[in-house]
């Protein structure tokens, strides 16, 4: 079983979960250095300045990734690195620490992939409203216009927003990530479309001011629906079912991916939203729907549904399902019906952003760190990858999450995505089982990845 031959392997970070360093070289406070300082947000009561600290270990890093033989590495940038006011005067020690990260991956050949918001937004203009704020897209759009002047010579490929449906739905309606607040529903929508504004403002900029072709997309959670059989009534649910929007929020893929990439609001959502939605202009739905060159989204695992009546039925999860450290079930499956969904009404090359395991890791008597449950998760996920593609699904790369243990944002410290353990005491990196095993995969595009 081999990839195609341009697969593109990859790993990803997020700027907030491993760099640290919170307050060097003119770095100002996110929103998620607020919400860590607020008693029982974060479990532990952690806070990243504790963590990877790959702000004094880029170095080393980018040599474990080199080692690790990746094509491309998915990292995000601080906004309150570059921007220490979130707009205005650009901080130069931000640009430098990112021109290097840059310089260090090309010189080991590999493919700087750069995301320009991964939620770390900036305290100060958190305080002037937000994304709230009508003013936010254009605030977004100044910030990604400093990125595309300081790294457009190298960097090509570009993701503007990452998972828009948690910055809308946990951030500001339930209340659970940054910056915890319990909005009502029309203040989310206009969060919400306030973000795609943002997203399409991003990519104008970025077409006209990088100074190389450019490829851009951007990276939504991919909610999706699994059919309990592979009868075409139930394969026809699922695919209605992971397009409709029934519920009064935003945890949906339709109402964020259809304006991107058709256009238009989804009609049920419309329906549904009818007495909360913001007033939309239809100028704003021609920025927000820019061409883009992928479909980058986030997999983990999705549910079943099949056939019913009244129209589908949603299963409970079966006691004997595997589940991670986060407690998220195991189905492998995701990654094939994820990939061809999108691809099938979205017409877009899939790019698997995200997708990776919490395990409950620790350093062995040995010295090393032992994850087999990793190893099958990715194995049982890339077989599913493989057959997406084999049925004619163009998936362009699979990117794991994530290369070392991080700062997972309410759970903290507690759970391990890694391929590289970090030792948080000494700040000791330790590359796992998974990571040697990975680095086979790649090597051998794929050839081996039922070798365990």
């Amino acid at each position: 079983m081999s990839f195609p031959k341009d697969f593109i392997w990859g790993a990803a970070s997020a700027s907030y979960q491993i760099e640290g360093a919170v307050k060097a070289d003119g770095r100002t406070s996110s929103i998620w250095d607020t919400f860590c300082q607020q008693p029982g947000r974060v479990w532990g009561g952690h806070a990243e300045e504790i963590g990877p600290d790959h702000y004094h270990h880029l170095e080393e890093d980018v040599e474990l990734m080199a080692n690790l033989g990746l094509k491309a590495y998915r990292f995000s940038v601080a906004w309150t690195r570059i921007l220490p006011a979130g707009t205005g005067p650009v901080n130069p020690r931000g640009i430098a620490f990112y021109d290097r990260l840059i310089d260090l991956l090309l010189e080991k050949g590999i493919e700087p992939w750069l995301t320009i918001f991964h939620w770390d937004y900036p305290e100060t203009l958190f305080q002037r409203g937000g994304w709230l704020n009508a003013e936010s897209p254009d605030w977004f759009a100044e910030y990604a216009g400093v990125l595309a002047d300081s790294f457009g010579d190298r960097v090509t490929n570009w993701m503007t927003l990452n998972e828009p449906q948690v910055i809308a739905h946990y951030g500001h309606q339930i209340g659970i990530h940054a910056p915890g607040l319990k909005l009502a529903l029309k203040d989310v929508l206009t969060i919400g479309h306030h973000l795609l504004l943002a997203h399409g403002k991003a990519v104008q900029i970025l077409r006209t001011r990088c100074q190389k072709p450019t490829r851009v997309g951007v990276v939504p959670v991919g909610l999706h629906f699994l059919p309990a059989t592979e009868i075409p009534a139930d394969i026809e649910t699922a695919r209605k079912a992971t397009f409709a929007v029934t519920e009064r929020n935003t945890w949906n893929i339709a109402w964020w991916a259809d304006p991107l990439i058709l256009g238009t609001y989804p009609e049920d959502g419309l329906k549904l939203f009818a007495k909360e939605m913001p007033s939309i202009k239809s100028i704003n739905m021609e920025t927000i729907a820019q061409p883009l060159d992928y479909f980058g989204t986030n997999i983990y695992n999705a549910e079943q549904v099949r056939a019913a009546v009244n129209g589908w039925e949603i299963l409970p999860v079966e006691p004997n399902c595997p589940r991670t450290a986060m407690d998220w079930p195991v189905t492998p499956e995701a990654l094939y019906w994820g990939p061809r969904f999108f691809y099938e009404r979205y017409g877009l090359p899939v790019i698997i952003m995200e997708n990776g395991m919490a395990n409950n890791d620790w350093i062995h008597r040995d010295g090393n760190v032992h994850d087999p449950q990793r190893i099958d998760f990715i194995t049982r996920y890339l077989e599913a990858l493989h057959r997406a593609i084999a049925d004619g699904v163009k998936v362009e790369g699979y990117f794991h999450w994530s290369i070392m243990d991080n700062f997972e944002w309410a759970e903290g410290y507690r759970k391990r995505f890694g391929l590289v353990y970090i030792d948080y005491e000494t700040g000791r990196r330790i590359p796992k089982d998974s990571f040697d095993w990975y680095r086979k995969v790649i090597c051998s595009n794929g050839d081996n990845i039922q070798e365990q």
